[in-house]
């Protein structure tokens, strides 16, 4: 089985903390994220930094990476102006965010979720001719904090128009950590007809413990992307009582056990799991930090 950890953590891990981060410690961040081994790093997030001022500074961030030939640098882009911004820089792939609850979608990007989609069609062309790849991220695609339950069949219809207007892949999140197994389940049945061959993963929240049951239950059924962030930071600024991420460095060790080849240095990711905890040490929830590693 080939899975792709997509590591979020210089972005959705620390979009939400009250400690801002320099440019130059998260510039270390995704350089230690490349080091352990991520080949996938989503970076940045191109926001109005009036909204997030733990994004601020994006462009500078990826100016003072070092050359990283073997990691797909992305960005979080949620309307027309960010994607031309990240086209403006080195990314070489833009994670598109669209919505499935329309209540969630206006609070968070100022426009319903008919509008999202449509903004995600805008930008697909250019996006295509600058030669970047485009993943479509449905948020909220398991519920909403204002709505409630989101019916699987929207969900479905919202991924067959991303993949219409040229997403590469699609991503379903779990943004506010609602989902259970059967969850998972019932809205890969909606889709799967949809999405086809094409690849799909999950942007998975730990808020109710029950993010790595809904991780196997997500790669039973062909999932081949798997968004997590280091130390499991993370959560929406926007969205009531958001807690963290499942953790890459537990995903790495669930998927090990599993006999799941990552790629990832455990090492490596635990150095850099410290150096977070020296700065947020009551926002670290992944369990590897505690337990250690099990086994030779």
């Amino acid at each position: 089985m080939s899975i792709t950890i997509c590591e979020v953590g210089p972005r959705d891990g620390l979009q939400n903390l009250a400690r801002i981060f320099s440019v130059e410690e998260r510039a270390h961040m995704v350089t230690e994220l490349a080091a352990a081994g991520l080949r996938q790093i989503e970076a940045v997030s191109m926001v109005n930094p009036a909204r997030v001022p733990q994004m601020a500074g994006a462009e500078e961030l990826l100016a003072a990476l070092p050359p990283l030939p073997a990691v797909q640098l992305a960005a979080l882009v949620l309307n027309r102006k960010g994607a031309e911004r990240a086209l403006a820089t080195r990314v070489t792939a833009l994670r598109f965010a669209v919505v499935a609850s329309d209540t969630f979608c206006r609070r968070n990007q100022n426009m319903g979720s008919d509008e999202s989609v449509a903004a995600f069609a805008a930008i697909a062309p250019m996006v295509g001719q600058a030669g970047r790849s485009l993943t479509g991220v449905i948020a909220t695609a398991y519920g909403c904090p204002f709505e409630g339950e989101v019916a699987p069949s929207r969900v479905a219809h919202m991924a067959e128009a991303l993949l219409a207007a040229g997403a590469d892949r699609i991503v379903l999140a779990d943004t506010i950590g609602v989902a259970a197994p059967r969850d998972i389940a019932r809205v890969h049945e909606a889709c799967c007809s949809v999405i086809g061959a094409m690849p799909w993963g999950v942007h998975l929240h730990n808020t109710r413990n029950t993010g790595y049951a809904n991780l196997m239950a997500a790669l039973e059924r062909g999932a081949s992307i798997i968004d997590a962030a280091i130390g499991g930071l993370g959560g929406c600024p926007f969205a009531p009582r958001a807690t963290g991420n499942i953790a890459t460095e537990d995903v790495n060790y669930l998927l090990e056990r599993e006999g799941i080849v990552t790629g990832l240095d455990h090492d490596r990711l635990a150095v850099l799991v410290e150096w977070l905890s020296e700065r947020v040490p009551d926002k670290i929830t992944g369990q590897l930090a505690r337990a250690g590693w099990f086994g030779a």
